[in-house]
């Protein structure tokens, strides 16, 4: 291995600045891979050794054989040392691109776990983690089986979809049928599953060396399926430190990232407190950083930017020198974000001190981080904003039943 490791980053949508900054401060060659249709997004180019652009196609996929054959090329000359996946759509991109040209770091079968909500369903039961009750799509009978068995609501969710497009809740076997059909040839990319009534809540961790580092543990205070298909407002704040649910949380993350065969890197994991017994249910993981501005909330809670603090960990990782994380803070913070009905909308109505960031330049949004050393200042404050935001800015646009395959 050589002193200066080189990687090559792969996004297909504008994020992971901060990585590549990261990537390159802790002495990194960086190369970085994205969709033509991106070139002119406000990179963090000082950090770019060099950038190459692929010609998507209309729903943003890549011909990976163009990329691999593109990839091959540019190694006679360079070696790679890592690839890292900076969006959750690209994890089996870098999956493949590592299983072909045999460099280190996650392969398509781990990676399935990270992206394929039915992998994950199917390999968190066998490790016994709680899950809802779920069936896959495939055979007929086995889905007239899990209607006549599981009681009523079910989410038909899509396998490879990120958030919660895509959704269709249905409230009968009549009704599950029906949108099924619908989805006619594309059927078994969706899985079926008990909704469960609860409160959801999100784990934002790094691993090494298949153990979590670093983890904060908050909880949507709109869940991210009413917030795209009932068009609401999206928040989320740090649970209460050293509280039982922290614990559980940090436990069952854990218990995930083992179980999926998890080495190193950042990660997003997603549970349910269910109403009904008030255990934690598992719902879904990725091996990214959350989105949705979820890393700002979390860094000024704890200290830790994710994504940089992510590069860095590879960078140790790939010179086999020892990681070490920066001193972690303690302070509660949570996160509002809606759409608006103004292209640009003005937030100079807030005025509290305890706001810290400010979501800007993304038309039709309004978003704010406020930080506090009290969890009951910070549920105020985003319950205060989310009924300015109603009146004053807030526009619904739901989300599709039927994503685009």
């Amino acid at each position: 291995m050589s002193k200066q490791p080189t990687f090559l980053c792969i996004s297909s949508y504008f994020k992971g600045n901060d990585f590549l900054r990261g990537a390159k401060a802790a002495g990194a060659k960086v190369y970085f891979l994205t969709s033509k249709k991106l070139e002119h997004k406000p990179w963090a180019r000082e950090a770019i050794d060099e950038i190459f652009f692929v010609n998507q196609g209309e729903n943003n996929e890549w011909h990976m054989l163009d990329v691999i054959s593109g990839l091959a090329w540019l190694m006679r000359n360079h070696k790679i040392d890592r690839i890292v996946a900076l969006d959750d759509f690209d994890v089996e991109k870098g999956a493949e691109l590592r299983e072909h040209f045999r460099i280190p770091g996650m392969g398509q079968t781990t990676a399935r776990h990270f992206r394929d909500k039915l992998a994950m369903r199917m390999k968190a039961q066998e490790e016994g983690i709680l899950v809802p009750p779920f069936s896959a799509l495939f055979n007929d009978e086995q889905i007239n089986q899990f209607a006549d068995k599981t009681p009523t609501p079910w989410i038909v969710k899509p396998r490879f979809q990120a958030s919660a497009t895509g959704m269709k809740k249905v409230h009968s076997k009549e009704e599950l049928w029906a949108h099924l059909d619908s989805l006619g040839g594309e059927r078994h990319n969706f899985l079926v599953e008990q909704f469960k009534p609860g409160d959801v809540y999100h784990v934002d961790a790094l691993s090494e060396g298949g153990k979590i580092v670093f983890a904060r543990a908050s909880q949507y205070l709109a869940p991210p399926f009413d917030v795209a298909h009932g068009g609401g407002i999206f928040r989320s704040a740090v649970v209460p430190f050293g509280s039982k649910d922290e614990k559980q949380l940090h436990k069952a993350t854990s218990n995930v990232m083992t179980a999926f065969g998890m080495q190193y890197s950042a990660s997003h994991t997603e549970f349910i407190k269910s109403h009904d017994d008030g255990k934690f249910y598992f719902l879904e993981t990725s091996s990214r950083v959350g989105g949705a501005h979820l890393a700002e909330m979390v860094e000024y809670s704890s200290g830790i930017n994710i994504w940089y603090e992510w590069a860095r960990l590879e960078v140790a990782v790939a010179t086999g020198e020892q990681y070490s994380l920066p001193k972690i803070n303690s302070l509660y913070a949570g996160i509002i974000v809606s759409l608006t009905r103004q292209e640009w909308p003005d937030d100079n109505q807030f005025e509290d001190p305890e706001i810290v960031w400010r979501l800007r330049n993304m038309e039709h949004h309004i978003g704010l981080i406020v930080q506090s050393e009290k969890r009951e200042r910070i549920l105020e404050l985003l319950d205060n904003y989310a009924g300015q935001i109603q009146k004053d800015y807030h526009a619904s646009a739901p989300a599709p039943d039927k994503p685009k395959t």
